[in-house]
């Protein structure tokens, strides 16, 4: 099997800069594989990406050294198994905000004797190697999201979880959930304590931490807190921004009318 290259960053303590994508399309991923990142996101939550494209996603990004991962939509124990059987390296999972939601995530991440995954890594054998299910134990990657009031308050439970490998800050529901503002890059003080908290604990239970950016140097921020594993934007994020960049260069800088035309 193909080693998990996030793993060796992460056992190097050195950071992981993830993508983000929301974009269904198998191009625009193989486009952002071939930037550089650590890893890229197939967003299957919030993102427009249903089972169909990200395989197809998983096959462009394939083209490149960086690491497949999936969000799921949920802690359902069938689409986690069938993400890893497509190649994943690695799942975020939303809302894990209790030590049995933890549980129920690892399980369905390991292979017996460690979990109860099913048997059937039907793109993962030829994508990651013909030897997948002898290693992929030691590979796989389960993100567990902190991201509300409940996960805080259950966080050391969380973490004492057996397989549980990272967590995984959404600070947008984490604001919202303590009653402040959801947004990325957070300077709200609760919000802040509370990602400061989560980093702290987790470091004692020697679990890798992460969370979701919205800018380069906010995110270089929380690298130097601790922080291993850092997403920023998003592919239509920065799509949208670049392209907006632009238009603003041009409609700012255009004549209001030509001087001359011809036709």
């Amino acid at each position: 099997m193909r080693p998990n290259p996030l793993i060796k960053l992460l056992k190097e303590d050195r950071a992981i800069v993830n993508g983000w994508l929301a974009i269904p399309n198998s191009f625009s991923a193989e486009v952002m594989a071939h930037q550089g990142w650590d890893s890229l996101t197939v967003d299957m939550q919030h993102g427009v990406s249903d089972y169909q494209n990200a395989v197809t996603m998983f096959q462009a990004i394939c083209t490149t050294s960086t690491a497949p991962l999936t969000r799921v939509p949920w802690l359902e124990e069938g689409i986690i198994m069938r993400m890893l059987d497509a190649g994943a390296y690695g799942v975020i999972c939303p809302m894990i905000n209790k030590a049995s939601d933890a549980e129920r995530f690892a399980q369905a991440c390991y292979y017996p004797p460690l979990g109860q995954r099913s048997f059937g890594p039907i793109r993962a054998l030829f994508s990651l190697g013909a030897d997948y299910p002898s290693h992929a134990n030691d590979e796989i990657l389960p993100i567990a999201m902190i991201e509300t009031k409940e996960a805080l308050d259950n966080l050391d439970d969380i973490l004492k979880v057996e397989g549980i490998r990272m967590v995984y800050i959404g600070p947008s529901d984490l604001g919202n959930s303590l009653g402040r503002v959801p947004t990325f890059d957070q300077e709200d003080p609760i919000v802040v304590e509370a990602i400061d908290m989560i980093l702290r604990k987790a470091n004692e239970y020697g679990v890798a931490a992460g969370i979701h950016n919205g800018t380069p140097e906010y995110a270089l921020r929380m690298i130097e807190k601790g922080f291993r594993f850092v997403t920023i934007g998003s592919d239509s994020r920065l799509m949208a921004g670049a392209a907006k960049g632009v238009l603003t260069k041009m409609r700012a800088d255009m004549p209001e009318s030509p001087s001359s035309s011809t036709y």
